[in-house]
């Protein structure tokens, strides 16, 4: 006997004969046909699985649809009130930039003239003079 010919079982059954060839069953290319008709199965198959759902019934989608409604108004309500937030965000800071400009305004002094500038130089020199006597 060969070594491993207990393993295939040719020992017990006695089909095996010395000196005979043990040919195994070569993997069989399948054919056009076996794929075509193992394709028209699977479409029939998933066909038959898709038919065999039960319907969505009336109610159910009433339902979904209210809930979908429900939901695109809480978008909108969000979107809304955050435009509206972004809003007064934005009048709030032209408002501090006005004031800023204004009090900007208010604190710089403004340029004097030729005339005014003796007049208040003479005032000073008056003020000293009055303060010496």
């Amino acid at each position: 006997m060969f070594p491993g010919a207990g393993r295939l079982g040719l020992l017990r059954t006695g089909s095996f004969q010395p000196g005979q060839r043990i040919h195994m069953a070569s993997y069989k290319e399948p054919s056009f046909q076996d794929r075509a008709a193992l394709m028209r199965e699977a479409r029939q198959k998933a066909l038959a699985n898709f038919k065999a759902k039960p319907q969505v019934d009336a109610a159910t989608i009433a339902e979904r649809l209210a809930a979908q409604a429900q939901r695109d108004a809480a978008v909108v309500a969000r979107r809304e009130a955050r435009h509206a937030e972004l809003a007064a965000a934005k009048a709030e800071k032209a408002a501090a930039q006005i004031a800023a400009a204004q009090l900007q305004a208010a604190s710089v002094k403004p340029e004097l003239t030729d005339e005014q500038r003796k007049l208040a130089r003479d005032a000073k020199y008056a003020a000293r003079k009055q303060g010496k006597r």
